[in-house]
């Protein structure tokens, strides 16, 4: 059922109907070729691309200090967890922070967790408070290319500089801890946290990594939380029930800090609502307790885009445009205009209209993202079902195409099966792969055979990106659209390669 490497795609036979996805309903553009003939439609060029080797840093006092984080447990990487009060340590995490002097105290936050829309979210709130004159930093996880993406002040990462001579600090704080060692992500919080001190933010927006309940970000005392959509992921560890992830997101909420959410499924929002009366934190839902609308419409000027109103009796934000592809974002950007606007209530004085200008400088690398012209290839980070199926969603309604190659990679601990279902409703050629040296990364050739099984469609496995995009390169027409998606490893990669791009000819589009 898998065919060689090197091997034209098989195409769908004829014109074949467009699928009516129970899942989403998704619009396709799709052309399709009959097997063993020649498309009348011009050929892209086939395009060679060399890897951008990835080079030892040159400055060695930040390669020793990686060297030192990288030596700490890395949940992120391992393919079996233990979740529970001992391999995620809050007072681990607490008398960390307690040897660093507490950094997390010297500044408001803003806590936000959720299954997806989270970073998206993030960072329309830091935006925002940025361009209102304070000085923000953000934490989000995972990084596309380097781990000094995850720490931001004013929108700049946190420099080699900086980086070693915090983790010079935390070398310190963590030999007072003992044999009970801070693992790699609480590294890189506790240093989050002391960078944003050291800068004297005025606010730090921070992102959860998993779940929420037991999350080394969740020691902060924030001014304001918010739990974005919640779908299946990290099942394995979070729980195998919307109701058991629910639980966990809502962990962040604490007594008398204002907790805001989006509409969700039933089971989700009595948890949410559930826990929130457990702990005293006062909780609103945007579009049901806070009035909310969005829209979607093409015009010249701006081509497709969704526009979003939100009102409270302390704000009116009317017909703003949401500067990030997807009607999904329309949700995640009601949600920032009311964290937004609880900051408000809690004696943030700012202006309204130069806060929310602050939209259109929010560029999300890794989202619904071009990083090629010619042909045209998106990645997006995508890594479960609801990801997925909003990924083919935005695409079909934001860029025309002929017909979409997939490039999937995920890892072994997610919703295989419900993201290999959107794949099948959303894609008209599939190439399973894998990120390089992803230790959770499941295998191409398993993820094909499955795809085959279960949905009765033709696939290609390959065990590395760069040859899944020589493949699709080379079956594609002009027209036609290249989207790599599954997970941050594999993007990152994906944007890797291209940022090491060489073209075979001189006819390929830089961008």
């Amino acid at each position: 059922m898998i065919t060689a490497k090197k091997r034209k795609l098989s195409v769908p036979p004829a014109k074949r109907k467009r699928e009516k996805a129970s899942r989403g309903k998704l619009k396709r553009h799709s052309v399709a070729v009959q097997a063993g003939k020649k498309s009348s439609r011009s050929k892209a060029p086939a395009v060679a691309i060399k890897v951008a080797p990835v080079l030892p840093p040159e400055n060695k006092a930040y390669a020793k200090a990686i060297d030192f984080l990288m030596s700490h447990t890395d949940y992120e990487r391992m393919r079996v967890v233990r979740y529970n009060t001992t391999t995620f340590n809050l007072d681990r995490m607490r008398q960390f922070l307690e040897a660093l002097g507490n950094p997390h105290q010297a500044y408001k936050t803003v806590h936000i967790a959720g299954t997806k829309g989270k970073g998206s979210t993030c960072h329309m709130v830091a935006a925002m408070l940025r361009n209102a004159g304070f000085k923000v930093g953000l934490y989000t996880s995972p990084h596309l290319l380097n781990l000094r993406e995850r720490i931001c002040v004013n929108g700049q990462h946190i420099t080699e500089d900086q980086f070693v001579a915090l983790m010079k600090r935390i070398e310190l704080a963590v030999k007072k801890l003992g044999s009970n060692k801070p693992t790699f992500f609480e590294i890189l919080t506790a240093m989050g946290f002391a960078h944003f001190a050291d800068e004297h933010v005025d606010i730090a927006v921070i992102e959860t990594g998993l779940g929420g309940r037991l999350d080394s970000t969740n020691v902060i005392t924030p001014v304001v939380t918010a739990i974005t959509n919640i779908s299946y992921d990290h099942m394995a560890v979070l729980g195998n029930s919307l109701t058991k992830i629910a639980e966990e997101k809502a962990g962040i909420f604490k007594k008398d800090v204002p907790a805001l959410s989006c509409l969700q499924e039933p089971e989700v929002a009595a948890t949410l609502s559930r826990v929130a009366q457990q702990v005293h934190a006062p909780l609103e839902f945007v579009g049901t307790d806070i009035e909310f609308s969005h829209r979607f419409e093409v015009t010249r000027p701006v081509g497709p885009h969704v526009r979003v109103s939100l009102t409270t009796v302390r704000s009116h934000f009317e017909h703003l445009t949401v500067p990030l592809i997807g009607e999904h974002q329309a949700v995640n950007c009601g949600l920032a205009l009311a964290i937004l606007d609880k900051l408000k209530a809690g004696g943030l004085l700012f202006n309204d209209a130069k806060a929310v200008a602050g939209l259109q400088d929010v560029k999300l690398p890794g989202r619904i993202e071009t990083v090629w012209h010619d042909p045209r290839v998106i990645i997006d980070g995508a890594h479960n079902a609801a990801s997925v199926k909003a990924l083919f969603r935005g695409i079909s309604q934001y860029i025309p195409y002929d017909s979409m190659v997939v490039i999937f990679g995920c890892n072994c601990d997610k919703d295989i099966d419900g993201m290999l279902e959107q794949v099948s409703l959303g894609a008209d050629k599939v190439i399973f792969t894998r990120s390089h040296n992803n230790p959770k990364s499941a295998s191409p050739d398993e993820l094909s055979a499955r795809y085959v099984d279960r949905f009765g469609k033709m696939a290609q496995a390959t065990e590395t990106f760069a040859d899944a995009m020589d493949i699709a390169a080379r079956a594609i027409s002009r027209e036609d659209l290249i989207t790599v998606t599954g997970s941050f490893y594999l993007i990152g990669e994906a944007k890797r390669l291209f940022m090491g791009r060489t073209a075979a000819n001189n006819n390929v589009a830089p961008l």
